[in-house]
């Protein structure tokens, strides 16, 4: 049972980064290249990237495991880490993130009657603009993490949401973050204050990404590609490593270790020597 918790954590860990990555790249290589600027700045990126690696990384291995985890058949050895169903949501959350995403850098200016961020000039002061298509990637991406506890299709994605302390309390800790960085990050995060009804167009973008989950949900796995699962592979068989054809892995990484170690000392001795003639020419 903790073996397959294991294997479920990293799973979760994986769809909720690779969708994180997949929105952010995307973002970053359009802006580049239609308005010559990124929509998210670096320091920003900075904290999407602590949410994405070490506070999920957090929340989502912390789970314990339940009695669910033992009426599923247990993983084989050939069994890929990313499966059809985690492809999926990976992929149709975030079609969902960049659509809404997309409309905001393009559009966001007329839809909430502010002044644009694009082709602002250079060290102008943070716009309400970008701060709003930062505000609304952090809140889609907090609330993708609920998605992502789930990765076999559940419908209920609130299923022992409460049975884990660790994870409600860097989810709230989170969210009062960003909305400190948000109010008065300034020009440290280049974020300007939002009112409140800019703020709850922000959380209603974040909540439609559960309601999307459900949609994508519906989309049936088994009509998808077969190459849309990654990370399986072939096992070495046994009859290679009776027959003397399986080498193995701890000798070949002990052999690799000895090389740097002697490629190390041969540097050093080379330096030494270095040192040494200097010495006696300058003396």
């Amino acid at each position: 049972m903790w073996g397959r918790n294991v294997y479920d954590s990293i799973a979760k860990f994986l769809q909720f980064q690779l969708t994180v990555n997949v929105v952010a790249v995307v973002v970053a290589f359009v802006g580049a290249c239609a308005i010559q600027d990124t929509p998210l700045k670096a320091v920003q990126m900075l904290w999407v990237n602590l949410i994405m690696d070490t506070l999920a990384s957090l929340a989502l291995a912390t789970e314990m495991p339940t009695e669910d985890l033992l009426k599923r058949k247990p993983y084989g050895r050939t069994s890929p880490l990313i499966s059809r169903t985690m492809s999926k949501n990976i992929l149709g959350h975030a079609f969902y993130q960049l659509l809404i995403l997309f409309a905001l850098i393009f559009a966001g200016e007329h839809f909430f009657e502010i002044e644009s961020g694009r082709w602002a000039p250079l060290h102008s002061p943070p716009s309400e603009h970008f701060t709003i298509v930062f505000n609304t990637f952090v809140m889609m991406t907090l609330f993708n993490e609920i998605n992502a506890r789930k990765i076999h299709g559940e419908r209920n994605i609130f299923t022992g949401l409460f049975s884990n302390p660790i994870y409600y309390i860097i989810w709230i800790a989170t969210m009062v973050a960003q909305i400190f960085i948000v109010q008065f990050g300034g020009r440290w995060f280049s974020t300007a204050a939002l009112n409140l009804e800019q703020w709850l167009w922000c959380l209603a973008f974040g909540v439609g990404v559960l309601l999307w989950g459900q949609v994508v949900t519906t989309i049936p796995t088994s009509g998808l590609p077969k190459n849309m699962a990654i990370g399986g592979g072939d096992v070495t068989s046994t009859e290679n490593i009776l027959s003397g054809e399986y080498e193995d892995p701890a000798t070949h990484e002990k052999r690799s270790g000895q090389i740097l170690w002697i490629r190390g000392l041969t540097r050093l001795q080379t330096q030494v020597i270095l040192l040494y003639k200097i010495e006696l020419g300058c003396g």
